[in-house]
């Protein structure tokens, strides 16, 4: 479960995204979200333009092998899209994308709604559920939010 030699967490605004970086974001949330989830629903939802949205990802010889969201919501920050190509499984990307995103976020409350079956996994992170599980797209999933302070 090591990164490979050639992984580079990135970070950008909507304005800073170079259209090939976009492309292979938007491409890497299509065939996870839409086509491996089988979810119709609507992915560009105008919130990867906003002004206070973060990008993170992980690029790997120029292809995007993790990705993930940050959105200003009010008085705290909701981590979303969280998402791992295939062929990158198994290499802690999503867990490198998180803790790189609790640091960009710094003391700001922050919030994410997880696929039910990955709550464990956002609890090693110190998110908390927060409310009852829902179905979203068919997928159950449980909001939750960070219970860690930096220091």
């Amino acid at each position: 479960m090591h990164p490979e030699p050639h992984d580079e967490m990135r970070v950008a605004s909507f304005r800073d995204l170079d259209t090939t970086t976009l492309y292979g974001i938007l491409k890497l949330r299509s065939d996870v979200f839409v086509v491996e989830q089988d979810c119709v629903y609507p992915d560009l939802d105008g919130r990867d333009t906003e002004p206070g949205t973060r990008h993170l990802w992980v690029e790997n010889n120029g292809n995007i092998a993790a990705y993930l969201r940050i959105l200003r919501d009010g008085d705290h920050e909701r981590i979303g899209r969280v998402v791992t190509a295939p062929d990158a499984r198994g290499r802690g990307l999503a867990g490198r994308l998180i803790t790189e995103a609790l640091t960009v976020i710094g003391n700001r409350p922050s919030v994410l709604h997880a696929q039910a079956h990955l709550k464990d996994y956002y609890a090693r992170y110190g998110f908390e559920q927060t409310g009852p599980e829902y179905l979203e797209d068919g997928i159950p999933h449980v909001p939750m939010a960070s219970s860690r302070r930096s220091r």
